[in-house]
């Protein structure tokens, strides 16, 4: 396909959509204001405008209203002088714990239609925050604050005063923790021995066995427990069994051999947590379990930089994300299972507007499906604006 150039119509356009949206909204600011930094990307600009502070919000708001930015940001950290020109004479006074989980660093994204890959990057972030943030490192609800991040994925801010002092390098071992980095059988399994061999008057064991954790335990041990025993359930369920295997990235032969090897009595063992000491079914085990209980971040995992990184530029809550058209939506905890950024996230007008295609799409949005073909199309603003934002159209 020849590269597709956004045409200058087509960017007043966006400019003028985002225009009316900054003018006629009301944003939400992040606390401590005046202690962040800012910047800010503009339609057909080169590079971001950034060491920017703000003493009162309302000056931010005209700047928003005046300058309708593409792109939004502001620091992950609070400084005492945010709007100095180098990083150094800022003067850093802490930073919140942010994490961003992208539907890019999903294994097989690349397959994946934008619809499916926000569906799956949901449920990733749906694990980092109950399973880790509040359950295993027992932050409080009311101190993290979800976004969805208006393009592939979600955000999630820790403002608990406890992790405002943490260095990369202790904002490391928590993401090292959350994707199972460095993780051990051995920390997690113990052999035993199966039975006692008697030779004269000493005693010594015979045949060993690899045993679990219990699936309610607290941790690592009790959830790679429970993720073996739902990969089991998966393949058992399947009709399918050697195709759910390859969805693992086992192979024809291995999947055969792993079938033979998992025998209903073998089946029932693993149940009451003994994992048998085959080394297929070992090896099969402890790594998937591994794959689906962590979290996928940076490079098929949290986006680690942005977690690690003190001094991050994150989008600013209620900006439009200028790839999209949209919101930069927060959401509650309780919220998150039923949150359609597909339906929840959309904020611009249904106006009708022309635009010329470069490509067949078809997409959900507000709740109504559209099937387009290449060419001429009526659409609403709002999926013009996407449309034209993933250089998919440009407007007539």
């Amino acid at each position: 396909m020849d590269e597709f150039f956004t045409s200058k119509e087509s960017l007043e356009f966006l400019k003028n959509r985002f225009r009316e949206y900054y003018v006629t909204s009301r944003i939400e600011l992040p606390d401590r204001f005046a202690r962040r930094e800012y910047a800010f990307v503009f339609f057909g600009g080169r590079g971001m405008m950034r060491h920017l502070g703000f003493d009162k919000k309302t000056t931010f708001s005209n700047f928003l209203k005046e300058k309708n930015p593409q792109h939004v940001y502001y620091s992950s950290a609070y400084y005492q002088k945010p709007d100095a020109p180098r990083m150094q004479e800022k003067i850093w006074m802490g930073a919140e714990l942010i994490f961003d989980l992208d539907s890019d660093h999903l294994d097989g994204a690349e397959k994946m239609s934008y619809t499916e890959s926000l569906r799956q990057v949901k449920k990733e972030f749906h694990k980092l925050v109950n399973d880790f943030l509040l359950n295993d490192f027992g932050f409080d609800e009311k101190k993290l604050d979800l976004y969805f991040s208006g393009g592939r994925g979600y955000h999630c801010h820790v403002k608990d005063p406890c992790v405002f002092d943490m260095d990369s390098n202790e904002r490391r071992e928590i993401v090292d923790y959350i994707t199972g980095r460095y993780l051990k059988d051995s920390l997690v399994f113990h052999e035993m021995a199966t039975g006692r061999k008697r030779y004269g008057h000493r005693v010594y064991p015979s045949g060993k066995t690899l045993k679990m954790p219990k699936p309610d335990e607290p941790g690592w041990r009790g959830r790679i427990s429970r993720g073996i025993i739902d990969i089991i359930d998966e393949i058992k369920k399947s009709k399918y069994p050697i195709e759910k295997l390859k969805e693992y990235g086992v192979n024809e032969a291995d999947a055969e051999k792993l079938l033979t090897d998992l025998s209903e009595d073998r089946i029932k063992r693993i149940r009451e947590g003994n994992l048998d000491q085959s080394k297929t079914i070992r090896k099969f085990f402890l790594n998937n379990a591994l794959r689906k209980t962590a979290v996928s971040m940076s490079a098929g995992e949290t986006d680690e930089p942005v977690t690690c990184d003190v001094k991050r530029l994150i989008r600013l809550p209620g900006s439009l994300h200028g790839k999209t058209g949209f919101k930069v939506v927060r959401i509650s905890v309780d919220g998150l299972k039923d949150f359609d950024p597909l339906r929840d996230a959309v904020v611009l007008s249904d106006d009708p507007v022309h635009v010329e295609l470069n490509q067949q799409v078809s997409i959900k949005m507000k709740d109504e499906k559209f099937n387009l073909k290449k060419g001429e199309q009526e659409v609403p603003i709002y999926l013009a604006v996407f449309l034209i934002g993933k250089k998919m159209a440009n407007i007539i």
